[in-house]
C-alpha cells in the first residue's frame, strides 16, 4: 500500500473549517462525472480513500486528506453537474473562491478531464484561475481506456496544444494507465515552495 498513513482529515463546508494553513496541499478538481475520486484512489493505491459513486456530484464539500506529514490532498466538489440545485452550486462556487484566493499552502492542481469530453468551459475557467495565482496545473485525461490508442493520442495532443502552462497526460484508473506519472506530478507539487509560485506568476 502506498501512503499507508493516508487518512481523511475533515470535510469543510465553510472556510472556517479548513485545517491549519501550513505544509503543502494539492487540490484535485474536475467535473462531477470525470472520475476524480477513482483517479485519487488509483494514485494512492487504495480502493476507498475517496468515495466513489454512480451518482455524479457526491463530493459536496472540500475533503481534506493527509497523505504524510504536512502533505495533503484536497478533493474539491465536482462542478458542472446540472442536477445539483442552484443554491448548492452557488455555495460551492463561493467555497472554491475562498479556498483558491486564501489558501497559502496550495501548491498545485490535478485537473481531471474525461478524455471523451475535455476542455469544458468549467475546466478552462478553473485552469485560468489557477494560472492567475501562479499555481501549476497537471491535467489527467481520464478514462483513456474508453478510446483507441490513436484516438487517445490525438486528444492528448489537442488538449496539450490548447492549454498554456499546464502539463497533460493520459490516465485510466481501470487500466492503471499513467498512475505512476500522476503520482510523481503530485509529489513534485508537494515539494514546491510559495516562492516558486511568485516566480511563475511574475
Amino acid at each position: 500500500m502506498l501512503f499507508p498513513n493516508a487518512h481523511f482529515m475533515v470535510g469543510a463546508n465553510q472556510p472556517s473549517q479548513f485545517p491549519a494553513d501550513e505544509g503543502a496541499e494539492v487540490a484535485f478538481a474536475g467535473r462531477s462525472n470525470a472520475g476524480k475520486s477513482s483517479a485519487l484512489n488509483a494514485i494512492v493505491a487504495r480502493q476507498a480513500l475517496a468515495r466513489t459513486s454512480k451518482t455524479p456530484g457526491r463530493t459536496q464539500q472540500l475533503n481534506f486528506f493527509e497523505f504524510q506529514a504536512n502533505c495533503r490532498v484536497v478533493d474539491l466538489p465536482g462542478y458542472g453537474f446540472a442536477k445539483v440545485p442552484v443554491p448548492m452550486r452557488k455555495h460551492w462556487q463561493a467555497l472554491l473562491n475562498a479556498y483558491f484566493s486564501q489558501r497559502q499552502s496550495l501548491r498545485g492542481v490535478i485537473q481531471i478531464m474525461d478524455i471523451r469530453h475535455p476542455l469544458t468551459d468549467f475546466d478552462i475557467q478553473l485552469i485560468e484561475f489557477a494560472n492567475e495565482r501562479g499555481i501549476p496545473v497537471h491535467v489527467l485525461l481520464t478514462k483513456a481506456d474508453k478510446l483507441s490508442r490513436s484516438q487517445a493520442m490525438t486528444t492528448l495532443k489537442q488538449v496539450s496544444n490548447a492549454l498554456e502552462g499546464a502539463s497533460v497526460q493520459l490516465f485510466s484508473a481501470v487500466a492503471k494507465t499513467g498512475v505512476d506519472d500522476a503520482r510523481k506530478a503530485m509529489e513534485e507539487m508537494w515539494a514546491l515552495t510559495p516562492e516558486s509560485h511568485d516566480g511563475a506568476s511574475s
